[in-house]
């Protein structure tokens, strides 16, 4: 018995399709996971078992293995296991497989066979809308999926959609035709942030007119001074004097804090950030990078206000 399911790796921003591919053979009873897995992924194995135990199902006494293809790239974060839990009902004969076929999946099981939320489901979407596929996630990550255009018509059969589920269980159900999930809603976060006001500064008058020129063209800005002479002030007073952001600004911002697990909500902001990073932060704390490669406070700042106090102190500019 044999069942795969589509989903993806991250390697920065990009998307790269994986295939999930479930194998039910007969054999020492087994449950083998190959293609590259992070200890992350490796670990499923047991909130996958779990999961389906919490539903009254259970594994079968028979070797099952799991292929993360292609297997030469690498595999990590733990929003594998929905897709595995999904290959594994559908080589068991729970749903069908072809239920599955046009469906991007992503997400976290919970012990109790809930679904967790994972970073990266915006950038996941628009992949999927991409590849004219649908896509499967969290519940709490519906918002922020709907973004993509996926389920803006609910009654549209022809088009792909969500299904953002709150659990394992209704997602089974719905697959089956038992239930319907209901097709989230995307949303704009209340930009409720306020920004130091430029007519406070008094005097300075020289620089203030520097800082609306470096606002209306986009330029970046080199202050020096000694200091209390007002660098970090007028810093602060930068954004407040830039735009809202476009909406195709809002959703490219969108993506790289999805890709950080900092969207909160899944709410869209039309502000801008201010990102102040302390001069003793890291290099890669900074342009970002690590094991698993996480957007730096450069990438954060993007289409906002990147703002690099004590300049020549930082670590990684000499």
């Amino acid at each position: 018995m044999q069942a795969r399911v589509r989903t993806v790796a991250f390697q920065g921003i990009d998307v790269l399709p994986v295939d999930v591919q479930v194998m039910i053979a007969p054999g020492n009873i087994a449950f083998a996971m190959v293609g590259l897995a992070d200890k992350a992924v490796g670990e499923s194995r047991e909130r996958v078992r779990a999961a389906l135990r919490a539903l009254g199902l259970a594994l079968p006494p028979q070797r099952l293995t799991v292929n993360l293809s292609p297997a030469d790239l690498a595999k990590e974060g733990s929003h594998y296991d929905l897709p595995i839990a999904l290959g594994v009902l559908a080589a068991m004969g729970v749903i069908g497989k072809e239920s599955l076929a046009g469906y991007v999946a992503l997400g976290e099981l919970a012990l109790d066979g809930t679904l967790s939320r994972v970073p990266g489901v915006l950038p996941a979407a628009i992949y999927a809308s991409s590849v004219g596929r649908g896509l499967v996630c969290p519940a709490a990550c519906g918002g922020e999926a709907a973004w993509a255009g996926l389920g803006a018509a609910a009654n549209d059969e022809e088009r792909p959609s969500v299904l953002a589920a709150p659990s394992l269980l209704a997602l089974i159900n719905h697959l089956r035709g038992q239930q319907t999930l209901p097709p989230p809603q995307a949303q704009l976060a209340e930009d409720s942030a306020s920004y130091p006001d430029i007519a406070e500064i008094k005097g300075q008058e020289t620089a203030k007119r520097v800082l609306e020129v470096a606002a209306a063209g986009g330029h970046n800005l080199l202050m020096i001074g000694p200091p209390g002479s007002g660098k970090s002030m007028l810093a602060q007073r930068l954004p407040g004097l830039l735009p809202p952001l476009q909406p195709d600004e809002a959703l490219e911002a969108s993506m790289v804090r999805s890709l950080a697990g900092d969207l909160g909500d899944g709410k869209l902001s039309k502000t801008r950030r201010f990102r102040d990073p302390h001069h003793s932060a890291t290099l890669q704390a900074l342009i970002g990078g690590g094991a698993r490669a996480r957007p730096g406070e450069v990438s954060l700042a993007h289409h906002g206000v990147l703002f690099l106090d004590e300049l020549p102190e930082f670590s990684g500019i000499r």
